[in-house]
């Protein structure tokens, strides 16, 4: 058969460019993962620059590792899943999930099905920034979904919302506030300001969310530096926390945790992110498996963009 016409020739050149562009791999290391030679490797390589499928970002149907997407989609009732291949040495669980989520939204704002995006911040986010290509969606607007740190990094909250923006050539607006209040403020007091009022508002009009989540221990950026003085970790976890998502700790069941935190919490409510039509969650990584099952089993997300790794260890059982 020719190979121009071949789906798992299509399918095996999709899979080397995503090792060599993305993974980095040399043409060597690719042929010893994919058990090919290295000319079928270059050959591939070739085709997919003369086919139009490389454009820096990697366009094919045949990316996702199909038998993973279609068991993680009838498992946890979901109505899209993508799963990218992950660096089979140097495991990398935000690049390879970063990079396949670019190409999701990419895909999703070109239809024209977005035009209010929610986003949370991660580094798994901050990945995605990066390799997205450059568009030019002025009539889009970027609305951070919970509160921020005041330490700087590039993946808090307000750095993530605008670096979005300025990628996709759109409007942004952000919850300027922090993730956490102090024990002292009313939160209802706090959110009555007009400022948060119109944020808020922009919550029920949502058409998709971007989601990370964390696990409880030092690999959480919120774990690690966003927690207020006198809650710990260690009391999450006795509270039966997993990890989080929007700042809302729950337990394996997809339930808040009963924590001092939540009272405290500013951000999108799960039970309005819940009306969110599309509710992505970008998330791998062995120590995440616990939240990303309670995420999905609550029904949080109905979308998933995790790896190859991570989607055999979802449908593990136990």
């Amino acid at each position: 058969m020719n190979d121009d016409a071949n789906p798992e020739a299509d399918a095996f050149t999709a899979e080397v460019c995503w090792h060599y562009y993305v993974n980095e791999l040399t043409q060597a290391e690719i042929a010893r993962v994919l058990g090919a030679t290295r000319l079928r490797v270059n050959q591939a390589i070739q085709r997919a620059r003369a086919g139009g499928m490389v454009r820096i970002e990697i366009d094919s149907p045949f990316l996702p590792r199909l038998d993973l997407q279609d068991r993680l989609q009838r498992h946890f009732g979901l109505e899209r899943v993508q799963v990218a291949p992950a660096h089979p040495v140097q495991y990398d669980y935000h690049t390879p999930v970063g990079t396949a989520l670019a190409s999701y939204m990419s895909t999703r704002l070109r239809a024209g099905a977005w035009k209010l995006v929610g986003v949370s911040w991660g580094e798994t986010l901050q990945r995605c920034i990066e390799r997205m290509l450059p568009h030019n969606l002025p009539e889009v607007e970027v609305i951070s979904m919970l509160g921020g740190t005041s330490r700087g990094e590039t993946l808090n909250a307000f750095a993530i919302a605008s670096g979005f923006a300025a990628r996709l050539g759109a409007r942004y607006s952000l919850l300027a506030a922090p993730i956490f209040l102090a024990d002292r403020i009313d939160r209802a007091a706090f959110l009555e300001q007009d400022v948060f009022v119109g944020q808020f508002e922009k919550f029920t009009r949502l058409d998709a969310a971007i989601l990370t989540a964390s696990n409880i221990s030092d690999l959480s950026y919120l774990v690690r530096t966003g927690l207020p003085g006198g809650i710990s970790a260690a009391e999450l976890i006795a509270a039966g926390a997993v990890g989080d998502v929007v700042g809302r700790f729950l337990d394996d069941s997809g339930k808040v945790v009963s924590s001092r935190l939540e009272g405290r919490t500013i951000g999108i409510a799960l039970d309005v992110l819940r009306q969110v039509p599309e509710r992505v969650l970008a998330a791998a990584g062995g120590h995440k498996v616990p939240i990303i099952r309670a995420v999905l089993g609550a029904g949080i997300a109905n979308v998933l963009v995790t790896d190859d790794v991570t989607a055999r260890l979802l449908l593990e059982e136990g």
